[in-house]
């Protein structure tokens, strides 16, 4: 970046960054969890975690504890952390830092809808939502009880209102294939917010670019492996690939006539970051696929926080944090379960 460009930088968004630069010294070290492995019980790992960045934040809870409530203690606390950044911001990096809620959203809504179907009552429903996907305009959907009401209501009062009309009919909400209505809202999504982060130029077009084109790949390798065995036809298939990623377009194509797990081992030899990803997956009976992305997507991360001058650290201190809450639920739950020997399964963030 120019001079100039990094004077700019610190005079609108410098302090900012240097916030989430200290919110990242606070993620959970590897020493941290080997600390928590080697409690034996969840008052123990209430212990530990106040000697790290947590605090006292499960101070006023009773005992017995929950592995839910220390994993929506966590969450609560990332949420404040991204609202306190947030609100600060001015653009661009406001409209960069909604982008980073508009998964949270979608998750969310999907939640609604399905709701809907069911016959729930959305206002109980919205409780249950993430909030990083909160909306303004959320409570404008407990009126709908029909899924014609709530169509109407999101493509007319909600942030994802352009993804919806331009992707969703009410014709796809009313066949209820809510998983093909996520994975579009999703591509749709990407691809918005790929373009983006390009306009933006510099380190952070370079760096959200490798971090969006992994998120593409990723959806579309696992939509391919959970399409076998569906009713899903090969076209639609192909409609929820992004347009962008290193497996554009030539791999993609050939996702898109896959019939097996071992022709997706094929069409993915050529791309080695996913065939070391596939290979470590298949020849360590401990780690699935989703673990070795997991793995891949924090690496990635981290080394958005080696440069500076660029958003790419709010999206990569999100993936990461999401990381360690789930890394403590899942020690948590083992250490619950008394399952010690499935302790370690945890990715090392720093």
């Amino acid at each position: 970046m120019a001079p100039g460009g990094m004077l700019l930088f610190n005079t609108d968004d410098g302090y900012l960054e240097a916030i989430i630069r200290g919110y990242r010294a606070g993620i959970l070290s590897s020493a941290d969890y080997a600390n928590l492995c080697q409690c034996e019980t969840l008052e123990d790992f209430r212990m530990q975690l106040t000697a790290t960045d947590y605090g006292n934040f499960l101070q006023n809870e009773p005992s017995p504890l929950a592995t839910t409530t220390i994993q929506e203690h966590a969450r609560k606390k990332l949420v404040d952390e991204f609202r306190a950044i947030s609100t600060q911001a001015t653009e661009p990096l406001a409209t960069f830092l909604d982008y980073l809620t508009y998964p949270y959203m979608i998750d969310n809504l999907i939640l609604l809808i399905t709701g809907t179907f069911k016959e729930k009552d959305i206002s109980e429903l919205i409780d249950k939502c993430h909030p990083l996907g909160l909306f303004d305009s959320m409570a404008s959907l407990c009126i709908a009880t029909t899924p014609e009401e709530l169509y109407r209501e999101i493509v007319v009062d909600t942030p994802l209102a352009p993804y919806f009309a331009e992707c969703v009919s009410l014709d796809d909400l009313t066949a209820l294939n809510i998983e093909i209505i996520r994975n579009t809202l999703y591509k749709a999504y990407l691809e918005d917010f790929y373009q983006y982060c390009q306009k933006l130029g510099g380190a952070t077009a370079e760096l959200m670019g490798l971090l969006l084109q992994f998120e593409a790949d990723r959806r579309a390798i696992n939509i391919t492996m959970h399409s076998f065995g569906t009713s899903l036809r090969k076209n639609e298939r192909e409609s929820l690939y992004c347009n962008f990623g290193e497996l554009h377009p030539e791999g993609i194509m050939r996702l898109a006539r896959a019939d097996d797990r071992s022709s997706v081992a094929s069409i993915i030899e050529p791309y080695g970051t996913y065939r070391r990803l596939w290979s470590a997956a298949m020849d360590n009976p401990d780690k699935n696929l989703e673990d070795a992305f997991f793995e891949y997507e924090v690496y990635l991360a981290k080394q958005a926080f080696d440069q500076q001058f660029h958003y790419a650290i709010f999206y990569a201190y999100l993936r990461l944090k999401e990381q360690e809450i789930r890394n403590i639920g899942w020690i948590a739950e083992c250490i619950s379960q008394k399952n010690k020997s499935k302790l370690n399964k945890y990715i090392v963030v720093f």
